[in-house]
C-alpha cells in the first residue's frame, strides 16, 4: 500500500472515533433529558443506571454512525485540503478516487458491520431497553418524608413527621393515619421518635415506634344504625413496631418474551416469519368476512333470477318509488324491516372486520418498515461519506468550525427526508420501500454532482469566485442597459447633437 494511503487512512480514522464518541456522548445526554423524570428520586442502584444508558448507546448507534461518517470526512479531506495536502497529492500523479480508494473499502467494511449490528445486535438492545426502560418508568419513586408535611406515598397510610435525624433514619414527634380499613381516619397512632429499617428481602419497610398512644375507633361506620356496645379504644405503649409493604416500591423485572414480538425488537429472519404469519391472518380474516356476506348477496341474486320466469312488467318502475313497486303491499312492511335488520348485520360485521384488517395491515407496514431498515443504515453510510469526502476537498476548512455546521446541515437535510418520508410509510400514504430509501434516492444525485466538482477541483464553495461572477454580471446588465438608452433616443436630438458638435 502507498504512503498515500496510510497518511489518509490515519487522517480519517482519528477524526472518526473522536467525533463517533461525541455524538454518542450527544445522544445519551439528550436520552437523560428525555427520561429524567422517571429516573430521579426512585433509589436505583448505580448499576441499573448504567446497564440503561449501555442499552441505549447500542439503540443510539443507528444515528450517531452516520452522522459521525460525514463528519469525520468533511474534516478529513478538509483539513487536507487546508494543508494543501491534497495539491500534494494530485501532483504526485495520484487522482481523487485513487487516493479515496482505500477509505471506500473502509467505509464499506464498517457498512457491512453495520448492518450485520442492525440484523442482530440492534433488536437484542431494543428489547433489553424496552422491557428495562419500561420497568423504570413504572416503579414507584422511594418512601421519602419531608418534616412538617405528610405523606401519602404507601398505599392506605398518611405519615408525618415535625422532625428527623440527618441520615433520615430516624423521626420525631409522628403522627400516624391508617386508611386501610376506611377513608375516614379511625385509626391514628402518635408516637414521639421512630426508627426506620428494611427487613432483609426490601419488601417490608419497619418502623420501630417507642412511647406513643394508638386510637381505634370501632364504631359502626353506618351513622343511622345505633349500636349500645360500639367502644372507642386507646392503646398506650412503650415501644412497638409497624411494619409497611413496600413491595411497590421495589423495582421488578417483566418477562422479556413479552417484548420479543414487537417489530423493533426482530432480525431478518423473524421479521420474514412474522410477516407471512401476519398475512395468513390478513388472508383468514378476509375470507372470514366473505363467507359471512357472500349468503345475503346469493340469496337476493338467487331470488332476482328466479323471477326472470314472472312475466315482464309492462311499464317500467318509476325511480321515485324503487323496487318496492314489485312488492305486494301487505308484504312491504315485513320486506323493509327484514331488510334494514340484515344490512345492520352487515354493516356490525364489516366494521368490527375492518378494525381488525386495520390492525394487521399496520402490523405488516411496521415489519416491512423495519426490514427496509436493516439495509438503509449501512447504505446511508456509504451515502452520508460520498457526500462528505467530496464536499471537505471543495471547502478545503478542518477543524471543528465550518465541517461541524456544514455536516449538521447536510445530516438534518438526511434526517428530515427520511423521517418525514418513514411518518409516511407508516401511515400508509406511500410504499414502505419508497418511504425508507426516500432520503438516499434524493440525496445520490447531490453525491454525484459533489464528486464531480471535487475531481474536476471546482471551487464550489468560493466566495470570491460567485463575488467576480455578480460584478460581471451586474456590469453586463449595466452595458446592456446603456446600449438600449442610446438606441431609444429620438432622431431629431441626435442630430441636433451632431450639429452642436460640428460647430
Amino acid at each position: 500500500m502507498k504512503k498515500i494511503h496510510l497518511l489518509i487512512l490515519k487522517s480519517f480514522i482519528r477524526p472518526f472515533i473522536v467525533t463517533f464518541f461525541i455524538v454518542m456522548f450527544v445522544l445519551l445526554m439528550l436520552f437523560l433529558f428525555k427520561y429524567i423524570d422517571d429516573l430521579i428520586g426512585k433509589g436505583f442502584e448505580w448499576y441499573v443506571i448504567l446497564e440503561l444508558l449501555w442499552y441505549a448507546a447500542a439503540t443510539n448507534v443507528a444515528m450517531a454512525l452516520p452522522l459521525s461518517m460525514l463528519l469525520s470526512s468533511i474534516m478529513t479531506f478538509g483539513n487536507l485540503g487546508e494543508s494543501y495536502e491534497l495539491v500534494a497529492v494530485k501532483a504526485a500523479g495520484v487522482s481523487l478516487r485513487k487516493a479515496m480508494a482505500p477509505l471506500f473499502v473502509l467505509v464499506g467494511l464498517f457498512s457491512a458491520c453495520a448492518f450485520l449490528f442492525s440484523d442482530y445486535i440492534m433488536p437484542i438492545a431494543n428489547l433489553k431497553m424496552g422491557s428495562l426502560l419500561y420497568d423504570v418508568r413504572i416503579k414507584q419513586a422511594d418512601f421519602f418524608i419531608k418534616p412538617g408535611i405528610f405523606n401519602n406515598t404507601i398505599p392506605g397510610y398518611s405519615i408525618r413527621a415535625e422532625s428527623k435525624s440527618k441520615d433520615g433514619k430516624i423521626l420525631y414527634n409522628l403522627m400516624i393515619y391508617d386508611h386501610k380499613s376506611s377513608n375516614t381516619a379511625n385509626n391514628v397512632l402518635l408516637a414521639k421518635e421512630g426508627y426506620i429499617y428494611n427487613s432483609p428481602d426490601n419488601n417490608t419497610m419497619i418502623l420501630k415506634l417507642k412511647d406513643g398512644v394508638r386510637y381505634e375507633d370501632s364504631r359502626v361506620r353506618d351513622a343511622r344504625v345505633y349500636n349500645p356496645r360500639q367502644q372507642f379504644t386507646r392503646f398506650y405503649f412503650d415501644e412497638t413496631e409497624q411494619k409497611f409493604d413496600m413491595s411497590a416500591f421495589q423495582m421488578k423485572r417483566t418477562d422479556e418474551n413479552l417484548f420479543k414480538s414487537h417489530h423493533a425488537m426482530l432480525n431478518l429472519k423473524q421479521l420474514k416469519h412474522y410477516t407471512d404469519s401476519n398475512a395468513v391472518q390478513m388472508d383468514s380474516l378476509r375470507n372470514t368476512v366473505f363467507r359471512e356476506i357472500k349468503s345475503y348477496y346469493y340469496y337476493y341474486n338467487d331470488y332476482y333470477k328466479a323471477r326472470d320466469t314472472t312475466p315482464v312488467i309492462s311499464e317500467p318502475i318509476s325511480y321515485q318509488h324503487g323496487f318496492i313497486t314489485v312488492i305486494p303491499e301487505d308484504k312491504r312492511n315485513m320486506a323493509i324491516s327484514s331488510a334494514q335488520s340484515q344490512v345492520r348485520y352487515i354493516k356490525d360485521v364489516v366494521n368490527v372486520k375492518a378494525d381488525e384488517d386495520s390492525f394487521y395491515s399496520n402490523k405488516d407496514i411496521l415489519y416491512n418498515v423495519e426490514f427496509q431498515r436493516k439495509f438503509t443504515l449501512a447504505v446511508s453510510c456509504l451515502l452520508l461519506f460520498c457526500i462528505g469526502a467530496p464536499l471537505g476537498a471543495i471547502i478545503r476548512k478542518g477543524g471543528l468550525g465550518l465541517p461541524v455546521v456544514v455536516a449538521i446541515i447536510f445530516f438534518l437535510i438526511y434526517h428530515i427526508i427520511s423521517t418525514v418520508s418513514e411518518k409516511s410509510a407508516k401511515e400508509g400514504n406511500i410504499d414502505t420501500f419508497w418511504g425508507m430509501w426516500m432520503a438516499i434516492f434524493v440525496l445520490s444525485p447531490l453525491a454525484i454532482f459533489l464528486a464531480y466538482k471535487a475531481a474536476t477541483d471546482s471551487a464550489l464553495f468560493d466566495i470570491d469566485q460567485y463575488r467576480i461572477k455578480f460584478n460581471k454580471a451586474v456590469a453586463w446588465v449595466k452595458r446592456r442597459i446603456g446600449i438600449t438608452g442610446r438606441q431609444q433616443i429620438p432622431a431629431h436630438e441626435s442630430l441636433h447633437d451632431d450639429y452642436t458638435k460640428s460647430s
